[in-house]
C-alpha cells in the first residue's frame, strides 16, 4: 500500500477530521486512515467577493474550519490533537460560487444554472499539525485545493424537480451528489471523481507523502495512462528512506500568528484568560499501570449542554428587535445599539458577541451587522420572517419548557406552573387579547410561509377544483395553492377571532380573489363542502377523542374520490432519531429548535431532530402528540380514507395525501 509508511506514522497520533460529512469520513476510512470526527463550529460566512478566485474561498474556509477545531480541542476540551484535517467543497459556474442549497427553490436555481454546462468543483483542504508547549498551542498548516470539471447533460424541468423532490440535493454543494442519484445528471467528469464526492483523496495522499517523506528524484515515478492524466506516485517508502521519522516543515506549510494569519515569524498560540495551563493531558493508568489517555468528552454532548444558552440569546435578541435595528441602520457599535433599544452597553455587547459567535451576526471594525439569513428569517419584516414565532416561543413556550421535569414526572401539561393558570383559562386570556391574538397568528403565519410551497407541491393537486383549509389561519398556504393551481378555489375555515384579524397578514398589492375566508369552529360547526380538505399542523395539537370527531366530520362530507391532505412532521417508525418532532413534543421553542438543529446536528438529521423535539412540546403544552407514518395511516384508514401516500419533504412539515372511497 502506497501510504502504509505514512499511516504507520499517524497510527499513534490523534488525527481529527473537522467535518461531519459522512462522505468524507467514508473516503478516509476506506484508505485506512484512523481518525476521530469533531465537526467544526466555524460558520461559513466569509465574504465570497473578497476572494480573487473560487478555490481561494474553499481553501480559506477549510483552513478556518480546521483552526476552529484545533483551538477548541486545545482550550475547551483540554486535549490537543496532533493533526487536524479541514475540507470545504464548492461548485463554481460562471465565476459564481454555489454551496449547499437552503431550500428546494434554491436547489432548483442552482441546478438550472448547471444544466447543460460545464462547471468546476473545488475542494480546499487544510492539514494542521499541532503541538502544545507551555500551555500554548503551536500550529503548522499546509493547504491545497483540487479542481474537477463536470458537465451536466441537457435536463428537462421534470427530471430536475424529480431529483429535487428526492431530497438528495439539500446537503450537497451545488445541489447534487454525483455518487448517488445525482450521477444521472452528469455527462462527463474530467479529473478526480472523489473530489466531486467531497474529498480529493489522490492529492491528499500525495501531500501526506510529501510532508512525511520529502521525495528525492529517484522516489518520483511518472506513470502515464491512455485515459487519465499523468500522476506522481510514491512507491517503496520506508522509515529507512526518511531523513527523519518526525514531521518536518514542508515548503507548503506555514506558521500562524495569534490572529490566525500566515506569517514568517511566531506561531499561533492559545492560553486561557486566567493563565492556567491548558492543552495538556493528565495521564491515567490502567490496571497494568500503563498510562493511557482519558476518553474525550464528545463534542455533541458539550453542544447540547450549552444549547439552552444559544436559544435564549436568539430569543432575547429577537425580543429586543436587535436584528431589525441592524438591518435598517447597521453596521452599528454596541454602544449605538444600546442607546437605540435602551439597554446597558456591557450587557448589549455580550449579547451581540454571543450572536456573532453563533453565526447570526458579523462583527467587523465598523460594528455588528446581520448575516443574509438573519435578514431573511429573523427580522420582523424579513421575506420569510420567523420573528412572530420566536416572540411566541420566548413569551409562551420557553416558560413551559422550564417545567419539563415536572411534565415528565406527571405526564401532564404545565400551564399552571408556568403561568399560574389552567390551560383553558390561559388560552382565553392570551388568545382573546388583541396583542396575544396577533402574536399567535404571526407565529403560525411564520411557519406557514416557510412551509407552504413544499406542502402545496408535495403532490399534484391539479385535479381538485375546490379545497377547504381547516384551521388555515392567515391563509398563507391557501394563497400558495391558488398561485400554483390557478383553477383551484380555496376556502380558509377558522375561528371568528382569527378571521377578523387576517387583514394584518394580507400581502400588499396582491389580489387573492380565489381565497375565501369563513368563520366557525371545526369541532362544532358545519364545514364547507370541498373536493379536498386540508389539515396543516392541526392533528398533532389535539387528543385522540377530538381528532376522531374531526376526522369523522370530514369523512362524512367527502364524496368518493375526494381527498384529505395532512401536513405534519412525520416521525420515523422507531422514533429513535434525534428529531425535532420528539423534542418539540416536550416543548422547546419551535423557532429555536430549528436554529439549534442548524447549529448542533449534521444536515441529514436536522429536520428529523427538530421533529422529535416537537413531541416534548405536546407534553408540557397540549394533550396532542406526534405520530409515525404507520400511525397516521392507521388513523386515516380508520375513518374510511385509503391509498395513503406520505411525502417526506425535508422541510419542517411532511405531507400525507389520502382518498375517500
Amino acid at each position: 500500500m502506497v501510504l502504509s509508511p505514512v499511516l504507520g506514522k499517524l497510527v499513534s497520533k490523534r488525527v481529527v477530521l473537522a467535518s461531519a460529512s459522512p462522505r468524507r469520513q467514508e473516503i478516509l476510512t476506506n484508505v485506512g486512515l484512523r481518525f476521530e470526527v469533531v465537526p467544526s463550529w466555524f460558520k461559513e460566512t466569509l465574504e465570497k467577493s473578497s476572494f480573487a478566485a473560487p478555490f481561494e474561498y474553499a481553501v480559506e474556509t477549510a483552513r478556518q474550519k480546521a483552526l476552529e477545531v484545533a483551538n477548541r480541542m486545545h482550550v475547551k476540551h483540554m486535549r490537543t490533537p496532533d493533526v487536524v484535517i479541514g475540507a470545504d467543497t464548492i461548485v463554481s459556474v460562471d465565476e459564481q460560487i454555489l454551496e449547499k442549497p437552503v431550500d428546494k427553490q434554491d436547489a432548483y436555481r442552482m441546478l438550472s444554472r448547471l444544466n447543460g454546462k460545464e462547471h468546476s468543483v473545488f475542494t480546499g483542504v487544510a492539514i494542521i499539525h499541532c503541538h502544545s508547549k507551555d500551555s500554548k498551542l503551536e500550529m503548522e498548516i499546509t493547504d491545497f485545493y483540487e479542481e474537477t470539471k463536470v458537465k451536466f447533460s441537457e435536463l428537462s424541468e421534470e427530471l430536475l424537480w424529480e431529483y429535487i423532490h428526492s431530497g438528495e440535493p439539500m446537503d450537497k454543494a451545488g445541489g447534487y451528489g454525483i455518487q448517488a442519484l445525482g450521477g444521472m445528471l452528469v455527462e462527463y467528469v474530467h479529473g478526480d471523481f472523489l473530489n466531486v464526492v467531497g474529498f480529493p483523496l489522490n492529492h491528499f495522499c500525495k501531500k501526506l507523502a510529501e510532508l512525511y517523506y520529502p521525495p528525492s528524484k529517484h522516489n518520483v515515478q511518472h506513470k502515464k495512462y491512455d485515459s487519465i492524466p499523468s500522476v506522481d506516485t510514491f512507491e517503496n517508502l520506508s522509515d529507512g528512506e526518511s531523513e527523519s521519522s518526525n514531521f518536518t516543515e514542508h515548503k507548503g506549510a506555514s506558521k500562524l500568528d495569534s490572529s490566525g494569519k500566515h506569517s514568517s515569524g511566531g506561531v499561533y498560540t492559545s492560553e486561557n484568560s486566567s493563565g492556567v495551563r491548558t492543552g495538556f493531558t493528565v495521564p491515567l493508568e490502567n490496571q497494568n499501570g500503563v498510562s493511557q489517555r482519558p476518553p474525550e468528552v464528545p463534542s455533541k454532548i458539550l453542544e447540547l449542554m450549552d444549547g439552552f444558552r444559544a436559544s435564549k440569546a436568539l430569543l432575547v435578541a429577537s425580543k429586543l428587535k436587535i436584528f431589525d435595528h441592524l438591518k435598517h441602520k447597521g453596521p452599528l457599535k454596541a454602544v449605538d445599539i444600546a442607546n437605540e433599544i435602551g439597554t446597558s452597553v456591557c450587557g448589549t455587547e455580550r449579547l451581540l458577541d454571543a450572536c456573532a459567535a453563533l453565526g447570526l451576526l458579523e462583527k467587523t471594525p465598523q460594528g455588528y451587522g446581520n448575516t443574509d439569513s438573519v435578514n431573511t428569517f429573523l427580522t420582523s419584516d424579513g421575506e420569510y420572517s420567523l420573528h412572530g414565532y420566536i416572540i411566541h416561543s420566548n413569551d409562551h413556550l420557553w416558560p413551559l419548557f422550564t417545567n419539563l421535569e415536572s411534565a415528565i414526572k406527571e405526564g401532564s401539561r404545565q400551564n399552571h406552573r408556568a403561568f399560574g393558570k389552567k390551560a383553558e383559562d390561559l388560552f382565553k386570556d392570551y388568545y382573546h387579547s388583541q396583542e396575544g391574538k396577533q402574536c399567535f397568528m404571526a407565529a403560525m403565519h411564520s411557519i406557514a410561509r416557510l412551509t407552504a410551497r413544499d406542502v402545496a407541491t408535495a403532490f399534484d393537486l391539479s385535479r381538485f377544483k375546490s379545497a377547504c383549509d381547516l384551521g388555515g389561519c392567515t391563509g398563507a398556504l391557501a394563497r400558495e395553492l391558488v398561485q400554483i393551481y390557478p383553477n383551484l378555489k380555496v376556502t380558509v375555515f377558522d375561528l371568528p377571532e382569527v378571521i377578523a384579524n387576517i387583514s394584518y397578514f394580507q400581502p400588499s398589492g396582491q389580489h387573492t380573489a380565489p381565497v375565501t375566508f369563513v368563520s366557525g369552529d371545526f369541532f362544532k360547526d358545519k364545514l364547507p363542502e370541498a373536493d379536498l380538505y386540508i389539515l396543516s399542523r392541526i392533528l398533532h395539537d389535539w387528543p385522540d377523542e377530538k381528532i376522531h370527531v374531526l376526522l369523522s366530520k370530514i369523512s362524512a362530507l367527502c364524496r368518493p374520490g375526494s381527498a384529505l391532505l395532512v401536513a405534519e412532521t412525520v416521525l420515523d417508525e422507531q422514533k429513535t432519531h434525534p428529531s425535532r418532532a420528539v423534542l418539540q413534543s416536550l416543548s422547546i421553542t419551535e423557532g429555536c429548535a430549528i436554529l439549534l438543529a442548524e447549529m448542533v446536528l449534521d444536515d441529514e438529521k436536522k429536520n428529523r431532530s427538530t421533529a422529535l423535539l416537537q413531541s416534548l412540546n405536546m407534553l408540557v403544552q397540549t394533550e396532542g402528540k406526534e405520530r409515525s407514518g404507520s400511525e397516521y395511516q392507521a388513523l386515516l384508514e380508520q375513518h374510511g380514507f385509503t391509498n395513503v401516500k406520505i411525502r417526506i419533504t425535508g422541510n419542517l412539515l411532511d405531507v400525507i395525501l389520502c382518498v375517500k372511497t
